[in-house]
């Protein structure tokens, strides 16, 4: 491939990775803005509507990715763009609950269509270093969420509405969807993804475990996310709020690390058993050790070795079982982790409800357990793969 064409797939990239930047706005502005959205619908239609996001993913995941893989990334990229655009722009001027649930729907068909979209074009372009390819999509929405709290405290200070942060995302993505749809994808056949003759899909166990890590990996993050506060004021930490700070720290540190520990030799399975064991130790500290320091040190560290980058090394490591279909294996994987959304979280809705002041304690045994799942999987893929090869 000629330099130019090599810096015009560069430029590819960047405009993909930015649609990861505003899908981290996509992501939480509804919750930043829950108090606004709420004087149109009430708070707990608001928590209903975030929660259509899920939904939304479910739907559409198990067509994104063959549609990517049998009709182009452009197609599902441009799609996702589409859906996103819609998305804010619906949410923003919504008049009723049931207008922004169909838009949250939408919303949550974008961020597939984008996965199938994103992930692959980005492992194609960086045929080299796909892992590291993969885990900027994650470093993208993290640059975003990160802003997002001073984009809406400039936008309350300038007296402006809440709905400019919702109409800007979704005119700039808008627009990068128009650079998608004439900038040059890579060939996938000199990417790898089609060496030898199309075969039929097929599933080993490894290719299983890998897939199911979705799952794990899913879990471990979400289940911190949703407990650390309750947990922080159960061991009397005086701000709570600050875990997340923390924790956001550390899903920035992990990811530059990850990508160095790659580019170094390490492989991408061996992080995909490391950071889930730092993670199941952390979790159990937190268990055994009651005091206000070891939440905030079990935020850094479940934000390095619970969200930075597992899920998308996760989705790297199950497309080399499929390297015709990475738009497939994508979708697998995600879906896999929205399965985690909706029954892990709902366990712990449960746990909540029943368990009363040792909830957050009993949610911490329960992502233990989960968590240690995920190791055993991920040992079980190292052992296997080679043999299913």
């Amino acid at each position: 491939m000629s330099q130019t064409g090599k810096k015009n797939l560069v430029i590819t990239s960047i405009a993909l990775y930015f649609t990861y930047f505003i899908h981290g706005i996509g992501a939480s502005i509804m919750g930043q803005y829950k108090p606004e959205l709420a004087a149109h619908w009430d708070v707990s239609m608001v928590v209903s509507v975030i929660a259509a996001l899920g939904l939304g993913r479910l739907i559409s995941l198990p067509f994104s990715g063959p549609l990517s893989d049998k009709f182009g990334r452009r197609l599902s990229g441009i799609i996702g763009v589409i859906c996103y655009a819609a998305y804010f722009m619906g949410i923003a001027f919504a008049p009723s609950m049931g207008v922004a649930y169909a838009f949250a729907i939408v919303g949550g068909i974008a961020n597939s269509f984008l996965d199938t979209c994103v992930s692959p074009t980005c492992m194609e372009i960086y045929v080299n270093n796909p892992s590291v390819a993969n885990l900027f999509t994650k470093f993208s929405m993290c640059i975003s969420q990160f802003l997002l709290p001073f984009l809406i405290g400039f936008v309350a200070a300038a007296n402006m509405s809440y709905r400019t942060i919702f109409i800007v995302a979704g005119a700039a993505i808008f627009i990068d969807g128009i650079l998608i749809l004439f900038l040059p994808f890579p060939d996938r056949n000199t990417a790898g993804a089609a060496k030898k003759e199309k075969t039929k899909l097929k599933i080993t166990p490894a290719a299983l475990a890998a897939i199911l890590i979705g799952f794990t990996s899913s879990s471990t993050f979400m289940l911190w996310l949703n407990c650390n506060q309750e947990l922080g004021k159960l061991y009397n930490l005086s701000d709570p709020s600050k875990i997340q700070s923390f924790y956001a720290v550390g899903t920035f540190a992990a990811i530059l690390c990850s990508s160095v520990f790659i580019k170094k030799g390490l492989k991408e399975i061996n992080i995909l058993i490391i950071y889930p064991l730092i993670s199941f130790i952390m979790l159990g500290l937190c268990y055994f050790i009651q005091n206000p320091t070891i939440c905030l040190v079990g935020g850094f560290v479940i934000g390095f070795a619970g969200a930075g980058g597992v899920l998308q090394l996760a989705v790297s490591t199950t497309a080399e079982f499929f390297p015709e279909n990475k738009g497939t294996a994508t979708s697998m994987v995600m879906i896999a982790s929205s399965v985690a959304n909706y029954t892990i979280l709902t366990l712990a809705g449960y746990i909540t409800k029943t368990a009363g002041t040792s909830a957050p304690r009993m949610i911490l045994l329960l992502n233990m357990a989960v968590t240690f799942v995920g190791i055993l999987l991920a040992l079980f893929v190292k052992m296997n793969r080679g043999k299913e090869a």
